[in-house]
């Protein structure tokens, strides 16, 4: 009777005294596993916060502290409030338009007509204004002007099939000459003067201007949408590989044509804030600034691939080609010069990451070569 009541389970089981202490083991065994740190999730941890300090976004923050520090110490006026102001009043239709076009590039698509959708904006709201529309209209219309212009992007895209870059210069001409269409060589500069204060005025003695309230709400949210969202986070995977996203469920034209769409909408707003900072509607309104948005947006890490980039690096890009035209600019240096300045940073966005991936490349092939040979010379021996 003693040994029954010592091990029941193991008599009214069939189960011997052997094997149910291994299994007693086995459960005590998993109880102190579970509450030890795996540690390859403890690794993979650690390599998040590596690259979240190492990588491409991070080396863009450092670059733009390092761009201010020198800019400060060696142009003159450039430390200043005034400065401030001013360099992000210009800073602000690129941050603007670069947010969703980091989110379209990251997909593997481009969208070239950013600047003639805000020009067509701009060209609609001065002609709605002459005509005796109010200001809320007004800016309704805008907006779906933008849903418009981004959704026929999408659509050639994602529905007919054709390729970002070509659909989109030609809705980058098509867009301009419907912004010359609809306003002509005129220019409408009657817009309520508080309008325009309100635009250009800054918060407080900061210098920082009052805009920046709604850029940063901007950020934020496609911030939220890449980097925290199930839906954000399946734009790399289409950016990797198209087919094998869709293989997985993601649906790749819908997401797709949805970020062309917010270019759109981003762009209309553009086209608003150019018009009223400086209270002329005009058909030529941003002309150009899509070569300054992309070359943000590489310089901070988006892949011109598609599959990687982050909305922190493409911040820290924008701000440090600002920095860099405003300090020269100050320093008397001409536009063209700009220009220059501008395509080199493009083409240097573009090329060096290739070149990093390429010696990379050869570097492992070798180590490989010499791993190989080293272990064929000690079977021989």
């Amino acid at each position: 009777m003693p040994e029954q009541t010592t091990t029941p389970s193991a008599a009214t089981s069939g189960v011997g005294p052997r094997r149910a202490s291994s299994a007693t083991g086995a459960v005590d065994a998993d109880h102190r596993d579970a509450g030890r740190v795996d540690p390859e999730s403890a690794s993979e941890r650690r390599l998040r916060r590596r690259r979240r300090l190492t990588g491409r976004g991070a080396i863009m923050v450092y670059a733009l502290l390092g761009t201010l520090i020198v800019c400060s110490l060696t142009v003159p006026r450039f430390a200043s409030v005034q400065t401030t102001g001013f360099l992000l009043l210009d800073a602000i239709p690129i941050l603007m338009i670069a947010m969703p076009m980091a989110l379209v590039i990251i997909t593997g698509e481009i969208d070239l007509s950013v600047a003639s959708t805000a020009g067509l904006t701009s060209a609609a709201m001065g002609v709605l204004w002459a005509a005796g529309w109010g200001i809320p209209e007004i800016f309704v219309v805008c907006v779906l002007i933008g849903v418009a212009c981004g959704a026929l992007n999408g659509m050639l895209v994602t529905t007919v099939g054709l390729p970002s870059l070509a659909v989109t210069i030609g809705t980058l001409a098509l867009y301009r000459g419907l912004a010359l269409v609809v306003i002509g060589d005129n220019a409408v500069a009657d817009f309520p003067p508080a309008l325009t204060s309100f635009f250009t005025s800054k918060i407080g003695a900061t210098g920082i201007p009052t805009a920046m309230i709604g850029v940063a709400v901007i950020v934020v949210f496609f911030g939220v949408l890449l980097h925290l969202s199930s839906f954000g986070r399946t734009l790399p995977a289409i950016g990797f590989s198209r087919e094998a996203a869709s293989f997985v469920g993601v649906h790749v034209g819908r997401a797709k044509f949805w970020m062309f769409v917010s270019t759109g909408v981003v762009s209309a707003l553009v086209g608003i804030y150019w018009t009223l900072r400086y209270s002329s509607a005009r058909s030529d309104n941003a002309t150009g600034i899509e070569l300054a948005v992309i070359a943000a947006v590489l310089l901070g890490g988006v892949s011109i691939f598609g599959g990687r980039g982050s909305i922190p690096g493409v911040v820290a890009g924008v701000l440090v080609i600002s920095s860099v035209s405003y300090a020269l600019r100050l320093g008397g240096i001409s536009d063209v010069v700009l220009n220059v300045v501008t395509g080199l940073l493009l083409v240097g966005s573009v090329v060096t990451p290739s070149l990093i991936a390429v010696i990379g490349a050869k570097r492992r092939a070798r180590r490989s070569a010499r791993e190989v040979l080293a272990a064929s010379e000690t079977a021989a021996a």
